[in-house]
């Protein structure tokens, strides 16, 4: 086989290179390859012409042997852009072209035109619907009696620096992915102290609202949790009047607040705990600093009017609660009625989340003990029953709910109530809370070291903000980018007298 003849196919004009580059000597054995084959030729001739088909050229090569050498010697004495590069300096005072270019462009720059999103014909480009804030004033006004919302979303509603109240903001920047790296240690949770709420609101410092569970609760399965509505007495909202009732039962201890940072109700840390992953749920708290401690006082935000849908769902987890406690005034085979809601147990514990020791009420739902007689509490927990559209939302919101909740407080076990929409007990499951995290956690829906991590720099954030003797609003409100700390005109008469009495 003919190798020149396999090069010009191959690689089409690298031959031509090849031969530019080669001495005088080689183009003398050019030359006698040109006369001596055929295919000699047809790389020769591919490399001059250069335009010219391999078929062509050998035609060309075998009439006139002499043309073929002249073309390629004058292709090897020139450069290969067709000038000789040795010798002219296309930068010189010699090349006329290069002298006459003006340093300066006589062209405008080139404007490009404003990007439009072009994912959603039907609603337009940007801004809300078809409202562009981009494209100038409109030629007719916004249709309806509504008057015209400029800068939507940026406001001073949305927008608290502009505030008089406003004093500092903690950013929610950071990831997940950073905040998983932080290992804040958490210290067991240690029970001081307890105090019961009895039906008609009165306190007493001692664990005679606490009630026992019941280890049987499966065999009320298809028991219907629409029962006794009719009796059920409210919760009613007592504001800072049930934090007095906490901050009485440390000082009935004696417990000292000496060594102690904050002081507050299980609830807000739950607040704070889950906005590491949830979001889109507002929530504020009071904010109160004395004699180097901080109290964080429940506010309730103001929500919608209930339907008597609403209420009966609220009832049902009362419901289920009655249910799965043992009631001494209850016999066996007769129906649950007059839930007072308003009957509770809590139990004050202390704990250490990193550097900040926290004294902490929480209620309890009821208890049970090993076989050696150690108590331990129990989460009683409702829910819709589960199929393959709303697993995924459970995992990912109540789980996480439930995880933080139990674990703040040290409680083992959560015991899950499933109902259905008519309010029918259709199973239950007991969860142990430690095992919570490894159920989700190859799932990746979230990580309980993330929210330890995430409240370890809320709490720092929060206690060398404020100042001795002020007060404050802690808030997570939209767009929920991050916790806003506003000023606060007074403080909780609950959180005073305490303060006096200490």
């Amino acid at each position: 086989m003919d190798f020149s003849e396999q090069d010009v196919d191959n690689f089409g004009g690298d031959g031509a290179r090849q031969s530019s580059s080669s001495s005088s000597s080689s183009s003398s054995s050019s030359r006698s390859s040109s006369n001596g084959s055929d295919g000699g030729e047809t790389s020769s001739a591919g490399s001059g012409s250069g335009s010219a088909s391999a078929s062509g050229s050998s035609s060309e090569g075998e009439d006139n042997g002499e043309e073929v050498d002249k073309r390629t010697h004058g292709y090897e004495e020139r450069d290969l852009f067709g000038s000789d590069s040795d010798e002219k300096d296309l930068f010189g005072s010699d090349n006329e072209d290069y002298c006459k270019t003006l340093a300066i462009s006589p062209y405008p720059v080139p404007v490009l035109p404003a990007i439009r999103n072009n994912n959603n014909q039907n609603r337009g480009g940007f801004g809300r619907g078809r409202w562009q804030n981009d494209r100038g004033a409109g030629i007719l006004p916004r249709p309806g009696p509504y008057p015209q919302r400029h800068n939507y979303g940026y406001g001073s509603k949305f927008n608290n620096r502009h505030d008089e109240r406003f004093v500092s903001e903690l950013k929610l920047s950071k990831s997940e992915e950073t905040l998983s790296r932080k290992c804040i240690a958490f210290q067991e949770p240690c029970e001081l102290a307890c105090y019961s709420r009895v039906e008609g609101g009165d306190v007493c410092f001692d664990d005679r609202s606490l009630r026992l569970f019941k280890r049987l609760i499966t065999e009320d399965v298809g028991a219907d949790l629409n029962e006794g509505y009719d009796t059920f007495i409210e919760k009613k909202d007592l504001g800072s009047e049930g934090f007095g009732d906490l901050l009485a039962a440390i000082r009935n201890r004696n417990i000292p607040l000496g060594n102690i940072h904050f002081v507050t109700f299980r609830n807000n840390l739950n607040k704070i705990l889950a906005t590491a992953y949830i979001r889109h749920e507002p929530w504020e708290m009071g904010v109160h600093k004395r004699n180097g401690v901080v109290y964080l006082d429940v506010h309730k935000l103001p929500e919608r009017p209930q339907s008597d849908l609403d209420r009966r769902r609220c009832y049902w987890g009362y419901c289920f609660e009655s249910l799965a406690t043992e009631d001494p005034r209850r016999a066996d085979g007769e129906g649950i009625h007059h839930i007072d809601a308003n009957a509770e147990y809590c139990s004050v514990i202390k704990t250490k989340l990193g550097a900040h020791r926290i004294l902490m009420g929480a209620e309890m739902d009821c208890c049970d003990s090993t076989d050696d007689g150690r108590r331990f509490y129990v989460e009683l927990k409702t829910s819709r029953e589960l199929d393959y559209h709303t697993e995924e939302r459970y995992e990912r919101e109540k789980l996480l709910k439930f995880w933080i909740q139990s674990f703040l407080a040290g409680v083992p076990y959560i015991v899950i109530g499933f109902r259905d929409d008519g309010g029918r007990l259709v199973r239950t499951e007991r969860l142990r809370t430690k095992d919570i995290t490894q159920r989700v956690k190859m799932k990746n829906y979230w990580q309980g070291g993330v929210c330890l991590a995430f409240a370890d720099e809320v709490l720092c954030w929060l206690y060398g903000t404020v100042k001795e003797n002020e007060d404050y609003i802690l808030q997570f409100a939209p767009p929920f980018t991050r916790l806003e700390l506003l000023q606060a005109q007074s403080c909780p008469d609950a959180i005073s007298g305490h303060v006096q009495q200490l």
